[in-house]
């Protein structure tokens, strides 16, 4: 099971907002008793998910020598400020106010997939964040194909040898 998908949310008067569903089954299947959360690097968004999720930053951080300060500054940034937000009955977690405030969020949010991880967004930061991405994707499928030495343009399988 893999998160996907984007899924628009409202942030309660209680600054809770609702899990969407297909992410909790992947949780629950991933047997990870709530949501861990954690500020993204890179990004002005909530990077977010379970076991996987700890298990990939767990090889990231077994990279480095232990107390070399690479290994530091990556455990520091990456578990150093995460919390495991609890859900409710309802599926909903309270987002803390300096996660919000890291993501600029204040009453919306969108719920992105990244396959073992999903990200928390406010939609305006992420609607400009994926027309980057696809003008980056765009510009790195031209330079793959001018690597290759096509002209960028598919020609179509017809099963016939070309004349």
């Amino acid at each position: 099971m893999r998160f996907l998908s984007t899924i628009s949310s409202r942030l309660d008067g209680k600054g809770r907002v609702s899990i969407p569903a297909p992410f909790r089954a992947v949780l629950e299947a991933d047997q990870y008793p709530g949501l861990f959360v954690h500020q993204a690097l890179d990004f002005p968004a909530l990077e977010a998910g379970g076991n996987r999720l700890l298990q990939e930053i767990d090889q990231l951080i077994g990279r480095f020598s232990p107390y070399s300060a690479e290994r530091d500054l990556i455990a520091t940034a990456l578990l150093g400020g995460a919390e495991t937000l609890r859900t409710d009955p309802e599926g909903r977690v309270m987002l803390p106010e300096r996660f919000r405030a890291h993501a600029g969020i204040t009453s919306e949010v969108v719920f992105v997939g990244l396959g073992d991880k999903f990200r928390i967004w406010e939609p305006n930061r992420f609607s400009a964040h994926l027309a980057e991405a696809r003008a980056s994707l765009s510009a790195l499928r031209a330079e793959l194909s001018g690597a290759t030495g096509g002209s960028g343009s598919a020609k179509p399988a017809t099963g016939r040898p070309e004349t």
